[in-house]
This record gives structure tokens, sequence and C-alpha cells, in this order.
């Protein structure tokens, strides 16, 4: 039996998959931020969710502190799945995450993905208009990540030992994704679609809108009902909009080794 890879969640195996959507969560959460994702994913489609170091089952793991960092051991990881076309999915810190990873494997394998979907997340050229988090004291930290992005559930909050576990794996999240520094480069030659929630106070069109610097390809946005984590209370329709894109964009034929 083969030794099961930490870096990948299968919530689906399709017999015969078409493509392979690896997700990537937000600052603070897992590859669970997925787990209600395959009921609505189809037959065709196999869904990965990427489970990065320092949580769930790899809570034991120090997480990553560096986007860099996160990127390059992302990238070795995913080299022996991209015998299939691949699709990146990220929502917020994941977003970023996901566009390197793409730009990382197009320059090292010469294989990009055939579309990549940014979630609740502004465009990477663009500054962050707030302070930063990652510095502050335990209490205002997390008063402050509440009050931003409405993240952490109330039995959470009240849970003092599953809150001592969370902080250092939020807050070094929460440091990738402050301390990174966007580098120009050429842009993805596949589709960008950027997806937003409508009652996301912390993100505005021209946030999302800003993406279609990154492709040379088509780009459109997208909005949903809901708050930054639109992608949990409506993902059937998350995953429909994506299984539209795909469906219309005949991308398929540009992977390698694909059709044949």
């Amino acid at each position: 039996m083969p030794t099961p890879d930490p870096w990948l969640v299968r919530s689906r195996s399709a017999s015969e998959p078409r493509l392979r959507l690896f997700c990537v969560p937000c600052a603070g959460r897992g590859a669970a931020l997925y787990r209600g994702w395959p009921e609505f994913s189809g037959s065709e489609m196999e869904l990965c969710a990427i489970q990065l170091p320092g949580r769930e089952s790899r809570l034991r793991e120090a997480p990553f502190i560096r986007m860099s960092d996160a990127v390059e051991r992302a990238a070795e990881a995913l080299e022996p799945q991209l015998d299939l076309p691949y699709v990146l999915f990220g929502h917020s810190m994941g977003a970023i995450l996901c566009f390197e990873l793409a730009r990382l494997l197009r320059s090292r394998y010469g294989v990009g993905p055939i579309h990549l979907f940014v979630s609740a997340r502004r465009a990477p050229q663009f500054a962050d208009p707030q302070p930063p988090l990652h510095l502050l004291r335990d209490a205002r930290f997390i008063a402050e990540i509440n009050r931003r992005y409405n993240g952490l559930p109330r039995e959470v909050l009240a849970n003092t030992e599953l809150m001592e576990l969370l902080l250092p794996m939020l807050r070094a999240d929460v440091q990738m994704i402050e301390t990174y520094a966007y580098e120009p480069g050429l842009p993805l030659d596949c589709p960008i679609t950027a997806f937003g929630g409508v009652e996301d106070s912390g993100l505005r069109i021209e946030d999302l809108e800003g993406w279609r610097a990154h492709t040379n390809s088509r780009f459109e946005t997208k909005l949903f009902l809901g708050d930054h984590f639109f992608v949990q209370s409506a993902p059937k329709e998350v995953l429909e909009a994506i299984s539209r894109s795909l469906n219309l964009a005949n991308d398929f034929g540009s992977h390698r080794g694909f059709g044949r």
C-alpha cells in the first residue's frame, strides 16, 4: 500500500478523472475547509485539498512563516500529480499561494494550470490598506482577526486549549501573507476567475479586478452571497461556477499529454 501523501487530502476519487482541482485554504484553516465540496464536484474532477503543515493531520509540524517556502514545498509535492490537467483554487491567503504556485510550476516543470481561481483576496500588486496583525499580543490579535474576517467560531473562542493550539498556526499564516512581497513577472497563459462575497467588507470589486493584469487569457469576476467565508456557506454555487468556467473554456488540450 502506498504511503499517504501528507500534502493532499483527496476528497473525491473519480474512476477516470479528466482533471484535478487543487484547493488551498485560507489563513488559520486546513483541508477541512473544503470538506463539503465533494458532493458538488462532479464525476470528472478529482478534488484534492492541500494540507499545509501546522494544522489538522499535520498539527505537530511547524507552519511556514514565509510564502516562498510554502510555495517551494507545495510545488515539490504536486509535481508527481501533474500527469492530468490541473486547476488551482485558493481562498484568501490561499489565493496568493496558488498564484505563486502557478508561476513556479510553469517555470520549473513547464506545465501551468488550465485555470486559476482566486477567492476573497485582492490582487497581489495591491498593498494591504490595513496595518499588520502578526506582531500583536494574543488578545488584540484574536480580536482583530475576528473584526476583519469574522473567522473564529464562538465555540473555538470559548475553548482555551483549542485556541492555544490554533494561535501559533494562525499567527504564522498571517505573518506569511503580511510579509509576502509581490514581484512582477510574465502573466499566466491560463484564464483567471476572481471570486468574492457580496458581504465581505474588507474587499472591493476593484481589488478583484486587479487580477486581470496577471493573465494573457480570459478574465472574469463572480460574486456570491455571503461574507469572507462564502466558500463554506455557498459551496454548491462556487463549484457550479468553477464547472461552468471549465466547460466553456476548452482549456484541456493545452496540457502536456492530454487527449493523446
